[in-house]
C-alpha cells in the first residue's frame, strides 16, 4: 500500500512547515515558495490528487502510477517529468526499482516504485544547506539525480568483484559450483545496470539545452557532474560486460581442455588393454596347431610379453603427458 514519506513547502531554502496534501488550500503554488512531496506507490486516487493540484498530464500520471518505464525525460507543458531506475543490492544480486519526476514552478514530486534507498537522506542534505536550496525546483531535482547515480557505484563495484572472484575460480579449475549459472545472473545484473545508466548522458544534455526554461543556466555544472558520472558509470559497465565475456570463454577453453585431457587418457588405456585383448584374441583361436601351446613356461612367457608391452607404453604415454 502506498504513503506519503513526506510533503513539506520551502521558503528561501528553508523548510516552513508540513503539508497536508488531502488539502486542496495547503497546495496551492505560490511565487517564492516550494512545496516537495515524496511518495512511495501511491494509489491512483492520491496521484489524481495531484494531477489536479498542479495540473499534472494524464499519461504522465499513467506512467508514475504502472512503472516499469525506461530512464526518459518529456515535457508537458512546464512541467519536467523525469523517470529513473533506482538499484540495490539483495542480497548478491541487483534489484532494480523504479522514481518518477514531477518538476514545476513551486513544485517537486516524487515517485518511487520497488527497492530504492529512501530519499529522506537528499532531503536532509538540502534542508542544511539553504543557500543551495533556494536556488529551486531544478536544484532539486539535481540532488535526486546525483543521489541515485552515487548509489550505482558500490552496485557496479559489487559486480566487479564477483567476476573477478569467478575469473580466478575458472582459471583455478577447482569450482565446487555452478560457474555457468552465477555468470548468467551476473550478465543480468549488468544489462539491468545498463538499462538504468545508459539513457542517462541524453538526459542531462536535454536538461542542459537552453530551452528548457525551468533549467536555470546555472544549475547546468550540477547537470554537468552528472552526466560525467553516468558516462564514467557507462564505461565501467561495459568493461565488465567485456571482462565477463572473457570469463566464459575462458571457462569454455578450460572445459575443452579438461574433455581433451580426459580423451588423451581414456585413448592411452585403451592402447595399453588392447595388447592383452590382441594377445588373448589370437590364444583364443581354437586351432590344433599353434607355437608354444605345449611350451611349459607358454603361459607366463606370453603375460611377462603382455606386461612388458604395456610397461613400454605406460611408459611412453607418460612421458609425452597422455597419463
Amino acid at each position: 500500500m502506498g504513503h506519503v514519506v513526506d510533503c513539506a513547502v520551502y521558503e528561501a531554502g528553508r523548510r516552513v512547515g508540513s503539508l497536508d496534501i488531502n488539502d486542496p488550500e495547503q497546495m496551492r503554488v505560490e511565487p517564492g515558495r516550494v512545496i516537495w512531496i515524496g511518495l512511495y506507490e501511491p494509489s491512483q486516487e492520491e496521484l489524481a490528487k495531484l494531477q489536479n493540484y498542479f495540473g499534472l498530464h494524464e499519461l504522465a500520471i499513467e506512467d508514475a502510477y504502472r512503472a516499469h518505464q525506461r530512464p526518459k525525460l518529456e515535457l508537458y507543458g512546464e512541467t519536467l517529468f523525469v523517470v529513473m531506475k533506482t538499484g540495490q543490492m539483495d542480497g548478491p544480486h541487483v534489484a532494480m526499482g523504479e522514481t518518477s519526476f514531477f518538476i514545476g514552478r513551486g513544485y517537486v514530486i516524487t515517485v518511487r516504485h520497488g527497492p530504492s534507498t529512501p530519499y529522506t537522506e537528499v532531503r536532509a542534505r538540502c534542508e542544511h544547506t539553504p543557500e543551495s536550496f533556494k536556488k529551486g525546483e531544478d536544484f532539486i531535482l539535481y540532488a535526486l539525480m546525483d543521489f541515485i547515480v552515487d548509489r550505482y557505484f558500490p552496485i557496479v563495484e559489487s559486480i566487479e568483484d564477483d567476476i573477478e572472484r569467478l575469473e580466478e575460480v575458472v582459471l583455478d579449475g577447482k569450482s565446487t559450483f555452478d560457474v555457468l549459472e552465477e555468470i548468467v545472473v551476473l550478465r543480468r545484473d549488468l544489462l539491468h545496470m545498463r538499462h538504468a545508466v545508459a539513457p542517462l548522458p541524453e538526459i542531462c544534455q536535454r536538461l542542459m539545452r537552453y530551452d528548457m526554461a525551468l533549467i536555470d543556466r546555472n544549475t547546468h555544472p550540477y547537470f554537468r557532474d552528472v552526466l560525467d558520472h553516468a558516462t564514467i558509470l557507462l564505461d565501467r559497465i561495459e568493461s565488465l560486460r567485456e571482462l565477463i565475456k572473457t570469463v566464459v570463454d575462458t571457462k569454455m577453453l578450460t572445459s575443452a581442455m579438461k574433455q581433451n585431457e580426459v580423451m588423451r587418457q581414456l585413448a592411452a588405456w585403451a592402447a595399453m588393454l588392447a595388447v592383452p585383448t590382441a594377445v588373448a584374441g589370437i590364444y583364443g583361436m581354437n586351432f590344433e596347431h599353434m607355437p608354444e601351446l605345449t611350451w611349459k613356461y607358454g603361459y607366463f612367457g606370453v603375460l611377462g610379453f603382455i606386461i612388458a608391452i604395456c610397461g613400454v607404453l605406460f611408459w611412453r604415454f607418460k612421458r609425452s603427458g597422455w597419463l
